[in-house]
């Protein structure tokens, strides 16, 4: 009874984890990420990839990859950017964000080298997870678009959106999209055109939607004025870790 109670609340988790850094390359591009190994894996050696939002790998996403490494799964957090790149403001990351939003293939090669060291790092190649964060979980669901060697994709209030040009693929993955129901920055149109692809793409796919929530609503930095466009809002925040945890725990 204990055990199914945790499934269903949210219990902060002490974190023990030490994060350690690691360099990686693409090409002549050098590239920064962290992991964070558990120190009692569980049976299936799961990984989880964890994207961050557009501001690059923050202190949000090295508290997730921390909370994930002690429920006994390998965690790493993926450079994107790469060194010099780095964004020191929304303008700056809404420029870098543009680049791989364009550039797909570059958006998906970048995820694919991080999975290679998830996988060095003692996940199993073949239980393995991508998270993402507002432009993170747009890479999310490129990492299901191309095809990558994954079981699931997670999209924390992340863009939805694929050129119109772009050749729906079959889904192999399963999908999870959790979004705020006021998010001004994801239109209606989008989602349509999202839905519409999953069932194309013949997808294994949920999308949870949460009142009263806004963009960035796992972000406790950005405030909680929702006129903004993006703020913070604890029980979505929550609610989303719990349906992420459920998703998991169906998977693996």
């Amino acid at each position: 009874m204990k055990k199914f109670l945790f499934c269903l609340l949210w219990i902060p988790l002490p974190i023990h984890a030490q994060l350690q850094s690691v360099s990686y390359n693409d090409g002549v591009q050098s590239l920064n990420g962290f992991v964070s190994k558990p120190a009692t894996p569980n049976k299936e050696q799961s990984g989880i990839l964890i994207l961050p939002a557009w501001m690059g790998i923050d202190d949000h996403s090295k508290e997730v990859a921390q909370q994930l490494s002690a429920l006994g799964h390998h965690a790493f957090i993926a450079d994107i950017y790469g060194e010099g790149n780095y964004p020191t403001s929304t303008s700056e990351a809404g420029k870098q964000a543009g680049i791989y939003k364009k550039n797909v293939g570059d958006y998906q090669r970048r995820i694919q080298l991080a999975l290679d060291e998830l996988i060095k790092a003692g996940a199993n190649k073949d239980k393995i997870i991508v998270i993402g964060y507002c432009f993170g979980g747009t890479g999310a669901l490129e990492a299901a678009r191309a095809g990558l060697n994954v079981v699931g994709v997670v999209s924390f209030h992340g863009g939805l959106g694929k050129a119109e040009d772009r050749t729906t693929k079959e889904v192999r993955p399963k999908v999870l999209v959790l979004h705020g129901a006021d998010d001004p920055f994801v239109p209606e149109k989008e989602i349509a055109a999202f839905q519409k692809e999953m069932k194309d793409a013949k997808a294994d796919w949920q999308m949870v939607y949460y009142s009263g929530a806004v963009h960035s609503f796992t972000n406790k930095k950005a405030g909680t004025d929702n006129s903004r466009g993006a703020a913070y809002n604890e029980l979505a925040d929550k609610r989303s870790f719990q349906h992420f945890l459920t998703f998991v725990k169906e998977i693996l």
